[in-house]
């Protein structure tokens, strides 16, 4: 199974720019299908972005097409979430998750099997 570490939140103006990392061990992180999601206080968490196992296929939700990009680095075992643009409403919790089953993405939380501890991401107005 893989451990995953999140790295990189903390506060930031609205209009800034932030990047997330999800460090992996313990297995092939090429082997998994990678996603990034958030969950602000009293909301369920949502699906924020994904990325194929090779990096070729991405998906991004509604309200952050445009500003924030996805990556991973096989090599590194990381992936990461590059946000631009930010906005009060993005101030969440993020998870990063690793779906060892799909070639592709999928924007589905019960889909992924395992989740990092998360990181904060607060953004002020």
């Amino acid at each position: 199974q893989v451990q995953l570490v999140e790295t990189g939140g903390g506060l930031v103006q609205a209009g800034g720019s932030l990047r997330v990392s999800c460090a992996a061990s313990g297995s092939i992180f090429s082997d998994y299908a990678m996603g990034w999601f958030r969950q602000s206080p009293g909301k369920e968490r949502e699906f924020v972005s994904a990325v194929s196992r090779s990096g070729g296929i991405a998906d991004y939700a509604d309200s952050v097409k445009g500003r924030f990009t996805i990556s991973r680095d096989n090599a590194k075992n990381t992936v990461y979430l590059q946000m631009n643009s930010l906005k009060p409403e993005d101030t969440a919790v993020y998870y990063c998750a690793a779906d060892p089953l799909r070639f592709g993405v999928s924007r589905a939380a019960s889909l992924y099997e395992y989740w990092g501890q998360g990181t904060h991401v607060t953004v002020s107005s």
